[in-house]
């Protein structure tokens, strides 16, 4: 794993189209927002049991719903790319608020399963695909200069992952002494939250057609072509392939954690504390795999972040549990958890440029999130079948290491446009 060059280290993190100040008010938005996105989403977990319990449904009922919650987000996320990409990310992304704050609110009111697939599923899904990873990374990408770009989505994510460290446990404070529906309550006022933080971010909108001369190549390709070109990229198929399985491991993880504590005899709080330890220590795991995405190359971090998961999942599940030795694996998990992220927005903007970013990268989710619904639902039916999530973690420990060396050996050269765009003399 070789070290590449990269620009002066003095040079500005900002571009020239943007103050510092500026650019750090539309970071902080973006992460905001993917902070309490993504705390609640990873949240959902700590309603298993009490959901189940109250309502007479069984466990796979409920990880149906936030099965079909992922699968939802990613169906929609090539769309919402797709907008966002055309129109900017304000109207896309306050429309994803209002959807999460419904959705939480026809969850809140849930007497059944159905009402839980359309609130805590339908909806809250379709809102993750316009306020999550997609939309920071665009307005990360506008607004800091390319060679800092995957340090940039690595703070961005980094910074989104404390919204886990605090809702987790706040989560599970609020379900333990009011119940679960004062818990969905509590959520919905972290989501009304998200409308301002939303309308700083977007700020980055005034900067469409803005853009440096370096990215002419892609002043006239159209969404047909850009999608033709990825499509027809052997590594950003693998890479999307590969995303599969990050989607599995991190839904089977936080819907299942929990309830297999309470199943070997664990208090209920260390659930939360499991997946708040996770939120803090994946702030400092984006940041460093961020960090070395501009150094060394992406495609082989990736594969060693997916092969580690998969020994750290293994250690695990083949020794006791206890507290200490799941706030290890948390902090282990952390350190692993969204790193993928700058580093696969960081090779989607190698390889094809920043015009259709977030519709790629929206893409590449689907596969993501189609993995997502295997996990958080498949484990669950696995469980009600053999009594035991055994089977499901040794699937998931085999597909880990498939995916880590097939993305080790991908190929990640840019195209011939972006090349050419290269060689192109700066105007």
């Amino acid at each position: 794993m070789t070290a590449k060059a990269g620009g002066s280290a003095n040079h500005a993190f900002h571009t020239p189209l943007v103050s510092r100040t500026e650019a750090l008010l539309m970071l902080g938005g973006a992460a905001l927002m993917l902070s309490i996105a993504m705390g609640v989403r990873q949240s959902f977990g700590l309603f298993q049991t009490p959901v189940v319990k109250e309502l007479g449904i069984a466990t796979a009922d409920f990880a149906l719903a936030i099965a079909v919650q992922n699968l939802i987000w990613g169906l929609c996320g090539p769309f919402a790319g797709a907008l966002v990409d055309r129109y900017g990310t304000r109207w896309v992304s306050l429309g994803g608020v209002c959807l999460l704050i419904a959705g939480l609110g026809v969850m809140w009111q849930a007497n059944g399963s159905l009402m839980l697939l359309l609130g805590a599923g339908i909806m809250i899904g379709m809102s993750q695909s316009a306020t999550t990873v997609g939309v920071a990374g665009k307005i990360a990408a506008q607004v800091v200069v390319p060679h800092r770009r995957s340090l940039a989505f690595g703070i961005v994510s980094a910074a989104g992952s404390i919204g886990t460290f605090f809702i987790a446990p706040l989560g599970q404070i609020v379900i333990g002494d009011f119940g679960w529906r004062t818990g969905v309550l509590a959520f919905m006022a972290l989501a009304v939250v998200m409308l301002p933080v939303v309308w700083i971010g977007s700020r980055v909108d005034k900067l469409r057609g803005m853009a440096a001369p370096s990215s002419s190549a892609s002043a006239n390709q159209s969404m047909s072509d850009a999608l033709g070109e990825a499509l027809g990229h052997k590594g950003y198929v693998v890479m999307s392939l590969a995303y599969f399985v990050c989607g599995l491991q991190l839904a089977f993880l936080t819907t299942h954690l929990p309830s297999y504590l309470e199943l070997c005899g664990q208090s209920p709080m260390l659930g939360a504390q499991a997946l708040a330890t996770i939120g803090l220590f994946n702030v400092f795991g984006s940041w460093l795999f961020g960090w070395l995405g501009d150094l060394y190359r992406k495609r082989t971090l990736l594969g060693l972040v997916y092969l580690a998961r998969a020994v750290a999942v293994t250690i695990y599940f083949i020794t006791p549990v206890t507290p200490i030795s799941t706030l290890v694996f948390a902090a282990v998990m952390g350190m692993l958890w969204l790193s993928v992220i700058p580093l696969v927005n960081g090779l989607v903007l190698d390889i094809f440029g920043v015009k259709y970013l977030t519709t790629l990268m929206g893409i590449a989710f689907l596969s993501h999130q189609v993995g997502s619904f295997l996990g958080a639902w498949g484990g669950a039916f696995v469980y009600d079948m053999l009594g035991s999530y055994d089977r499901a973690v040794q699937f998931t420990v085999l597909i880990g290491f498939i995916a880590g060396f097939s993305q080790l050996l991908m190929d990640d050269k840019p195209t011939e446009r972006m090349v050419q765009a290269k060689l192109q003399p700066a105007e």
